[in-house]
């Protein structure tokens, strides 16, 4: 999570100075996301047949090649080490974002997941705070490096500590046992309702999400004036009000039911494009990410806590990359159209692109309410 915010700060900044075309900008984090992407579908084989803790270390082994990337991009200027280095490390995120369906594992209870799934989500408390700081730290910690070299020097470190917390995990039977009990085929259960409202639900979450939360930094820093301080207290703002919530939504998702929270998520998605509009003054953007921020919340956490009804025990690894596929899939599209945005209709055209896909999203939860009813 750390490698996701850091580069949310300076992956945009970086590409801003040495990419040959501004409207580039944002691809290193599009291509952050093109690799989680990418990865989803290969990380859960891999967790399958090696184990949750095992198949995880090719998850850190790429985090630590992506910040050694990312350290001689820097020192090079060189813009496509800079893509690669966020390539890699959107690789690496695919694996860390199995660990949310690790604690839903751990729970036999299906109506405990949304609790589970907040104790886990909770950790981005840390990262919101960690990841810009290693980005802004790093930079400042060591002057003679070129800009933003000690930012992925740092982060290779943070990494190395993460590998060490994470020998402490030991996995549940339910994530190390084989499964040899028939299974429905693939195309089949991504035709239900019990899929595609989640998946897509959180899709659309994950996108629309990205799709903001990319072109601001640029939009702040580049477009609008704003210093680096300004620009990195919304971007923390925005990630703490994206995970806080989970200390209380998963209660909310066991007392009011999925549908919902999901619709709240969506309400809430429609409010971020309309304070967005209102101006691009400081007050304007923290609302606009605060905002953001608890409508993935809602969204997001209501997908995954739902998402387990469309599958059974041995269909699990499919179905999950299957989701994580269509959900990070619809995160790199975002990405890599931000900056387009951006530059070309501006940020109020960036928020007014959002409103079409919004309705999707109400349609969406709306039906999981009708469901759950």
């Amino acid at each position: 999570m750390c490698a996701t915010t850091m580069m949310t700060l300076v992956g945009g900044l970086l590409a801003t100075r040495i990419a040959p075309s501004p409207k580039l900008a944002t691809v290193p984090l599009a291509a952050l996301v093109i690799g989680t992407a990418t990865a989803a579908v290969p990380a859960a084989l891999l967790l399958r047949r090696f184990g949750r803790k095992r198949g995880s270390l090719f998850g850190y082994a790429l985090g630590l090649a992506g910040a050694g990337t990312g350290f001689l991009g820097t020192l090079t200027s060189g813009f496509y080490l800079l893509a690669l280095a966020g390539l890699l490390l959107g690789m690496a995120a695919a694996f860390w974002q199995q660990f949310r369906f690790a604690a839903l594992e751990s729970v036999a209870d299906q109506t405990q997941h949304g609790p589970a799934l907040s104790l886990m989500l909770c950790g981005g408390l840390l990262a919101a705070f960690i990841g810009p700081e290693i980005g802004a730290r790093g930079d400042e910690w060591f002057p003679a490096l070129p800009s933003y070299a000690g930012s992925f020097l740092l982060l290779g470190l943070v990494t190395l500590g993460g590998l060490g917390v994470f020998q402490l995990y030991r996995e549940t039977g339910g994530s190390t046992r084989r499964e040899t009990a028939t299974t429905r085929p693939l195309g089949e259960i991504v035709k239900t309702a019990a899929f595609i409202i989640p998946a897509l639900g959180a899709a659309i979450g994950f996108g629309m999400m990205t799709f903001i939360m990319h072109a601001t930094p640029i939009t702040m820093h580049e477009v609008c004036g704003f210093d680096l301080g300004s620009t990195k207290r919304v971007i923390q703002g925005h990630i703490v009000a994206m995970y806080l919530p989970s200390l209380f939504s998963g209660g909310l998702i066991a007392r009011f039911g999925v549908g919902r929270v999901m619709t709240a998520g969506a309400v809430l998605y429609i409010g971020v494009v309309t304070v967005g509009l209102f101006g691009q003054e400081l007050v304007h953007f923290w609302g606009t990410l605060l905002l953001l921020g608890v409508g993935w919340n809602f969204l997001f956490m209501g997908g995954t806590a739902l998402l387990p009804k469309s599958y059974a025990p041995a269909e699990r690894f499919k179905v999950q990359a299957a989701n994580d596929f269509m959900v990070f899939g619809a995160q790199a599209a975002a990405s890599l159209s931000s900056g387009w945005f951006v530059f070309t209709l501006g940020w109020h055209g960036l928020l007014l692109g959002c409103l079409p896909i919004l309705l999707v999203a109400v349609t969406l939860s709306l039906w999981q309410v009708r469901r759950d009813d």
